[in-house]
């Protein structure tokens, strides 16, 4: 009778907690969609606004000012690309809003009646008891010795190619379907990035880094098995304590944890460490939380970007922020501390500076950069002509500064086989190659890319990953 009891009680948290979380979900989801339909209501006047602010954030501020949204509907707003906003179907928008009004009412119910949550026990113990309809065919024993099961037993060895996205899909899909396919068939939401295909074996794992400081656990295995052109299971399918505009932002493979290789966290409110990569051995509860790999100054600060490097490797760091500055010094400048770490002060920002990206360099060499600003311009320059000036300093310029109309940069990344995705508030796309961009000194503004004067400014800026798999990068 106790063990029903303690049953049945687990089972009443557990739909409670799952209906607070589903209900928060849709609560939140309506009132973005209420902002949506409200701009589908005064769209011109709503591109008017966008278009005639500076950047994203001017155009946030002035559509909570001007129209009255919330900052989370204007936030929805500016990150809706024009051109897919004004393709917008307003019943689409009226259909999902009716779904989740009727959604919030199922949850408030299950919430607030006691019968309701009760009717919800009810029905899905009757459906596991139609799942498995046999008698238990194990014994519950009081002690029994501790047993152990080797993984590789059990599972099938299997080389497969594994797809992640920016927005949280992931899957794996066998060989045969990869090549059924053309690579750039690969399943994807509109307006989704690929971030991750390679070729891995089944008995291989995977460690994803999300842009809110937190760090995912998967077995290779454990994916959902789907076709290439299929979407990918969602990863808060299972974990649901992500937050809603989370994204994944690394993905790193490995076969075993390696004692001699470090993570390199760069935030964008300025600051760095370095954490062990033997500090992520899989944890007991992996399937439904993460753990942290960076905590976070405050909800407005982001992982920008994280890499994996051998502890022995003559590195540096590499940063540059909004307002142009680029600093390099030693990665030994960087102190290694755990996983719930904020780690220590990297660039010396200005007021309403931050950095845009970090990255990686070799101490030695030469080392190309990609730049692009808000205006359209581009250049590459070598991350090693920025003089060693040492951690927390605020660096040089990496562009002349102009008097009128100056360039902010909106996107910094490596500068060689890199296929950029540029888009401008208009919703006008062009895709360059990095190597089509010469290489400049640290002061030019390099040429410009896109027509701001015909097409705005420069709204999003994306590498393009291949689907196709050329390389196995286990460590």
């Amino acid at each position: 009778k106790r063990i029903l009891e303690s049953y049945v009680k687990h089972r009443r948290e557990v739909i409670e907690k799952r209906s607070r979380f589903e209900l928060q979900k849709a609560q939140k989801r309506q009132h973005i969609v209420d902002g949506l339909m409200k701009a589908l209501s005064i769209l011109d006047e709503v591109i008017a606004t966008i278009r005639r602010s500076k950047d994203k954030k001017d155009a946030k501020n002035n559509l909570i000012v001007q129209h009255g949204f919330t900052e989370e509907q204007a936030e929805a707003i500016v990150n809706l690309q024009l051109y897919r906003l004004t393709n917008t179907d307003i019943t689409q928008l009226q259909a999902e809003a009716k779904e989740l009004a009727e959604t919030i009412a199922r949850l408030t119910k299950i919430l607030d009646e006691e019968s309701e949550l009760l009717k919800v026990i009810k029905k899905e113990l009757k459906e596991i008891k139609k799942k498995y309809p046999s008698d238990r065919m194990t014994e519950i024993e009081a002690e029994i010795e501790e047993i152990k099961i080797e993984t590789q037993v059990l599972v099938a060895q299997e080389e497969v190619v594994v797809t992640v996205t920016k927005d949280g899909y992931i899957k794996r899909s066998s060989l045969r379907s990869y090549g059924a396919s053309k690579p750039e068939e690969v399943g994807m939401k509109e307006g989704d990035a690929l971030l991750y295909s390679h070729q891995l074996n089944t008995l291989d794992h995977l460690l994803l880094v999300t842009n809110k400081g937190n760090v995912i656990y998967r077995p290779v295995h454990e994916l959902a098995d789907l076709k290439w052109k299929d979407l990918g299971e969602h990863i808060s399918q299972n974990v649901l304590t992500l937050a809603q505009d989370e994204l994944i932002i690394g993905v790193f493979a490995y076969k075993v944890l390696d004692p001699m290789k470090n993570f390199v966290l760069i935030s964008k409110k300025g600051m760095i460490k370095q954490s062990r990569m033997t500090e992520f051995e899989p944890w007991r509860t992996y399937k439904t939380r993460p753990l942290t790999i960076m905590k976070l100054k405050d909800e407005a600060d982001e992982l920008l970007n994280v890499f994996l490097v051998d502890q022995n490797e003559p590195m540096d760091i590499f940063l540059v922020s909004q307002r142009a500055f680029g600093l390099r010094y030693p990665l030994t400048e960087v102190p290694v501390v755990g996983p719930k770490a904020a780690g220590v002060k990297a660039m010396n920002l200005k007021d309403e500076d931050f950095i845009v990206n970090g990255l990686v360099v070799y101490s030695e060499g030469d080392t190309p950069v990609v730049i692009i600003t808000q205006r359209g311009g581009a250049k590459r320059m070598l991350a090693q002509e920025i003089t060693q000036l040492g951690r927390a300093k605020r660096g040089l310029m990496v562009l002349r500064e102009l008097k009128k109309n100056p360039h902010r940069i909106v996107y910094m990344g490596p500068g060689e086989h890199t296929l950029l995705q540029i888009t401008n508030q208009k919703g006008q796309t062009v895709e360059i190659d990095t190597e089509q961009i010469p290489i400049n000194d640290r002061t030019s503004n390099g040429s410009f890319v896109t027509d701001e004067k015909n097409g705005g400014q420069v709204y999003d800026v994306r590498a393009v990953i291949s689907p196709e798999i050329v390389d196995n990068p286990v460590v």
